[in-house]
């Protein structure tokens, strides 16, 4: 038998199981039509594996099938939370969940699901009445006191897809043992039998403005220069929600803020799970800032904001010096609040030595110039917000939090949420442009004089992608050649440290070893060079390639020398992908 017969067959008996099982009859008509079509292409990619529950929760393109976002699917993933959280929490009178969705196709009908299939399981639901944003439905968590909570959503993924994250009582992502347990009872699920549909309706609680109010209420007290926002309250801004759950709750933020001038994107206010204005609902990706940029001209706005679907990254724009709108990437974003935000809090009075910022391995090193220049530590941590919220709860109670962030345009400015946030970080941007105008800059001037105050950087994400189980191979090769025979020079400039991850090992230029302190290990790997030149290289979770974060530094004088450094930078960073054979 070959492995095209043997694939086959394994997936019509899959298929089969679900054709004779305790499923709906629209589910079990289109498992008929992909049994009995000649081509089996639909068959094998919705049953040759099952969708996985992984650490980030679920996350796959909707449909029929083992491989699919579906009410079985999510069902499962519910199921095996609600017996978890029963284990772990079996002391409690009564154990508490809350629920949330985005924009997206089924977000609405998986949600009310999953709140069946946890009040079937004794669990008080407290679930939205609408659409809400990721950060909301985190802030919720711990605002009613819940141990746990999920909101479905796939971010900015593609419109076929859904998702599906799961967070803990401390309002974050799960995180080990956490994540790794959940999974085993997931797993344990293996009967469609064994999910319980039929939810109890007196455990369900809906909930929606009175959260609002109290999530803008606490917003609204991070203000640390309400003078500043009272003489620009009329500055324009422009934002788009790209057809997500930031529709209404972001304007209302910015204007309880006290910003006056909020202009829409009517196009774009469409809430909707197909997207229509744009490829990628990703603020990551300059076309989805597009018709929000050409609002910002024709009405001549000053600021550009943008929050994903799920309303947890934001994109934003700025005028240069000739008065054009220029993206700022996720790193220049991080690091002008990490600036003002340390500024503004070491101007009031309010940094002792206590403080801390958060940022991810692969953010720029500019943040931590910027907090221990100024007295405030730094802490570096994995890829992933989950790891941010890990930090802020180990120092709960003995270190103030004053934000953190990560290069792939998530920030949070607050303690009382545990996910990045664009509905706050919106706010203080706004409130940047603001204190800078007070000041006689933009945000673009803001920017330049960052980089002649701390140094110059330029940071690049590079990826490469390798398809297939034969990518697959690959990549593993390139990360096994880069740990047994790393560069010796990138761009002319001697490799001084080489961090492993794997095996939590530092080894400097002269083979002296010491150990890497971090929660777990990670397949990523470090290359420092002694022009303090980043190069972080990892395999992608989610995708088939390998990605290379290749951070530059350079001279920077005076705000005069910004054209000069970023043409060194641009140049350097070619020398570098030479360096690398990318």
């Amino acid at each position: 038998m070959d492995n095209n017969t043997a694939l086959l067959n394994e997936v019509t008996a899959k298929a089969n199981v679900w054709l004779n099982g305790n499923y709906d009859a629209e589910t079990k008509k289109e498992v008929r039509r992909m049994l009995d079509n000649s081509d089996k292409t639909d068959l094998i990619e919705a049953f040759y594996k099952d969708l996985e529950f992984g650490t980030g929760g679920l996350r796959g393109i909707m449909g029929v099938g083992t491989n699919r976002m579906n009410i079985y699917t999510v069902g499962a993933a519910t199921q095996g939370l609600a017996n978890y959280l029963k284990l772990q929490f079996k002391n409690e009178s009564q154990i508490k969940v809350v629920v949330g969705h985005d924009c997206r196709n089924n977000s609405r009908l998986f949600s009310e699901t999953a709140a069946n299939i946890f009040s079937a399981n004794g669990i008080k639901v407290f679930l939205f009445e609408s659409l809400r944003p990721t950060p909301e439905m985190s802030y919720t968590i711990r605002e009613l006191g819940c141990q746990s909570g999920i909101i479905l959503t796939a971010s900015h993924n593609p419109k076929e897809y859904n998702g599906y994250k799961a967070y803990w009582n401390d309002g974050g992502q799960l995180i080990p043992p956490h994540d790794v347990d959940v999974i085993k009872e997931v797993e344990k699920i293996k009967s469609v039998d064994e999910i319980k549909f039929q939810g109890n309706k007196d455990l369900i609680q809906i909930i929606g403005k009175e959260i609002d109010e109290k999530y803008i209420n606490c917003i609204t007290k991070l203000t640390l220069s309400p003078d500043s926002i009272k003489r620009n309250e009329n500055m324009k801004i422009v934002y788009t929600p790209i057809h997500g759950t930031g529709v209404e709750i972001i304007p209302a933020t910015l204007k309880a803020f006290g910003f006056k001038n909020i202009i829409n994107v009517p196009e774009q206010d469409v809430v909707s799970g197909d997207f229509p204005t744009v490829v990628s609902p990703n603020p990551e990706e300059p076309a989805a800032l597009d018709m929000a940029v050409k609002k910002a001209i024709a009405t001549d706005a000053e600021l550009v904001l943008a929050s994903d679907p799920d309303a947890d990254r934001v994109g934003a724009a700025v005028k240069n010096d000739k008065g054009e709108f220029i993206l700022l990437n996720g790193n220049q974003t991080a690091m002008i609040l990490t600036y003002y935000l340390v500024r503004r809090w070491k101007e009031l009075g309010k940094i002792n030595g206590k403080e801390f910022v958060v940022k991810t391995i692969v953010t720029t090193e500019l943040i931590k110039e910027i907090a221990e220049r100024n007295g405030v530590i730094c802490f570096d941590v994995y890829t992933g917000f989950k790891w941010i919220a890990a930090t802020m709860r180990e120092n709960e109670g003995k270190l103030n939090y004053i934000g953190g962030g990560e290069e792939s345009y998530g920030y949070l400015p607050e303690n009382f949420v545990r996910d990045k946030d664009a509905v706050s970080t919106c706010t203080m941007l706004a409130e940047v442009a603001a204190w800078a105008k007070d000041n006689g800059m933009t945000m673009y001037d803001l920017l330049l004089q960052i980089y002649a105050e701390y140094g110059f950087s330029m940071n690049k994400g590079i990826s490469v992608v390798k398809k297939g189980k034969s990518g697959a191979d690959e990549i593993k090769r390139m990360m096994a050649e880069f740990r047994s025979n790393p560069p010796k020079e990138i761009a002319g400039s001697p490799v001084i440290m080489v961090k492993d991850f794997a095996s939590l090992e530092a080894k400097d230029q002269n083979g002296k070893v010491t150990k890497l302190v971090m929660p777990t290990t990670s397949d990523v790997i470090q290359i420092f060079t002694a022009d303090s030149d980043k190069i972080s290289i990892r395999p992608s979770g989610t995708e088939p390639k390998i990605k290379f974060y290749v951070e530059v530094r350079g001279v920077m004088k005076s705000v005069a020398d910004y054209d000069n450094a970023n043409q060194k930078a641009l140049e350097k960073i070619e020398a570098a992908k030479k360096s690398l054979n990318l």
